[in-house]
């Protein structure tokens, strides 16, 4: 296999090769919609911009595939260990120099999909740097901690996050609900059932996930609804890392990040975040939360955690970055049909402004953009309003409220602007004005950025 990924990454074509054949069929699509509209000077400009492009792609594809074939591939040790962690899911135990800068830069990581929680993200950054470097004591986890905080700010996205970030893959992540070990007879659902009893053969639902996949995060969700007795099985995996299953087999846990999240207390937080200028500090309202803990929680349970981290409820203005974040995400998903999806700013504030409800966080946003920006895209795709090739934008609007425009895409922001001209598409609404003039509209044309 290292082999053959060796011989396919030589035979791959570069990446410049790539975006210039990308780049000419955004061209093409540019000419065709010029020619549609009879905007021939406009079809005369990309039909030499085309041909350049082409000249310029056959060069650079002679020259690569003259190096090609002189060339001689030999598989290194990289290879093969790369290919034995893909495979096994454990990542290779010597530090790159790409690794340590992605320790260090961890916090930073973390913050493009997790907005404010400073203290979460520093806490768990710190105790992966501290695995990852060698200076992890005994045979515990990783990391053990409890995330305490409303629903809706972030506790199962960081998660997410962290897997993503430590383990290359979200998938790294083994999610168990909580709320289903409610009984006490649950715990063999945990670890297997054992010899003679129905289900013995299928493995526990934990410690089999645990040990196909031994480098992963573990997600202990609402784990306050568990039976004690669930949790009395777990005081063995925080303080010496493994645990025996149904088959009596030890399942290896030193290599997991555990994360047990709650809801208790978060009364105390919304009250806190409501009060304003009269909030209480972090450290007596920590005091306050882990009083509530030990009236739910055994002392030996909390005390093999490694740190309980409390979760903020959101402000607006984060509740707008989220959006944000979350916009991305349609952007990519329209990108992939070929729809080029631009968000005016004004759709933004009216999105944070609706989906602001400090009870449910952020979870309110997602039913927002579902309903007003998705549903309403997916439904103007179906009926051909919208076609592949074409930018939309967006807006909200004080008096119609949520619509979208075809053919007003911003200029990139990397490229400077080279003339006073116009792209086709953008021609496509001032078209209809009387006062537009072709000729001053085509003026600097052959300078113009490709529309988007």
């Amino acid at each position: 296999q290292a082999a053959a990924r060796v011989r396919i990454a030589s035979t791959s074509r570069p990446a410049e090769i790539q975006e210039l054949e990308a780049e000419l069929a955004q061209l093409k699509r540019e000419q065709d919609y010029a020619a549609s509209r009879k905007w021939y000077d406009e079809a005369k400009v990309f039909e030499k911009r085309i041909q350049e492009r082409k000249e310029h792609l056959e060069q650079i594809t002679e020259r690569w595939q003259q190096t090609q074939g002189s060339k001689t591939e030999e598989v290194r040790v990289e290879d093969i260990a790369e290919i034995i962690s893909r495979l096994t899911g454990i990542p290779v135990t010597e530090l790159t120099a790409e690794e340590r800068e992605k320790l260090l830069q961890m916090e930073e990581r973390l913050h493009q999909r997790v907005i404010g929680q400073q203290e979460a993200i520093t806490a768990v950054s710190d105790a992966v740097r501290l695995a990852r470097a060698g200076l992890r004591q005994g045979s515990r986890p990783i990391a053990t901690f409890l995330f305490l905080g409303p629903t809706g700010v972030g506790k199962t996205e960081l998660a997410k996050a962290l897997a993503e970030v430590v383990f290359g893959d979200e998938d790294a992540m083994i999610r168990i609900d909580m709320s289903e070990y409610m009984e006490r007879h649950a715990v063999s659902r945990l670890i297997g059932a054992p010899p003679g009893y129905v289900g013995y053969d299928e493995g526990g639902q934990l410690t089999e996930r645990v040990r196909r996949r031994p480098y992963s995060v573990i997600l202990l969700d609402e784990i306050e609804k568990a039976h004690a007795d669930v949790n009395n099985i777990l005081l063995q995996v925080f303080d010496d890392g493994r645990l025996t299953d149904g088959k009596g087999r030890v399942v290896d846990f030193t290599n997991t990040i555990i994360i047990a999240t709650s809801n208790l207390g978060s009364e105390l937080i919304m009250k806190n975040a409501q009060a304003g200028e009269f909030a209480q500090p972090p450290e007596k309202l920590k005091r306050e939360l882990m009083t509530t803990l030990r009236g739910h929680f055994r002392p030996e349970f909390l005390n093999r955690l490694d740190e309980v981290i409390v979760f903020e409820s959101l402000s607006k203005a984060q509740i707008e970055d989220i959006v944000r974040l979350q916009l991305e995400r349609v952007k990519r998903a329209a990108h992939a049909q070929d729809i080029y999806l631009h968000i005016d700013d004004s759709l933004v504030g009216h999105l944070a402004e609706e989906a602001y409800q400090p009870e449910f966080g952020a979870r309110e946003l997602k039913r927002q953009i579902r309903q007003q920006l998705e549903t309403r895209l997916a439904t103007a795709m179906l009926k051909g309003e919208v076609k592949e090739g074409e930018t939309v934008t967006f807006f909200y609007d004080a008096k119609d409220g949520v619509g979208y425009r075809k053919g007003t895409a911003p200029k990139p922001a990397a490229r400077k602007k080279s003339g006073a001209g116009e792209t086709p598409r953008g021609r496509a609404t001032a078209a209809r004005k009387p006062a537009a003039k072709k000729g001053a509209a085509a003026k600097g044309k052959a300078d113009k950025p490709k529309a988007k």
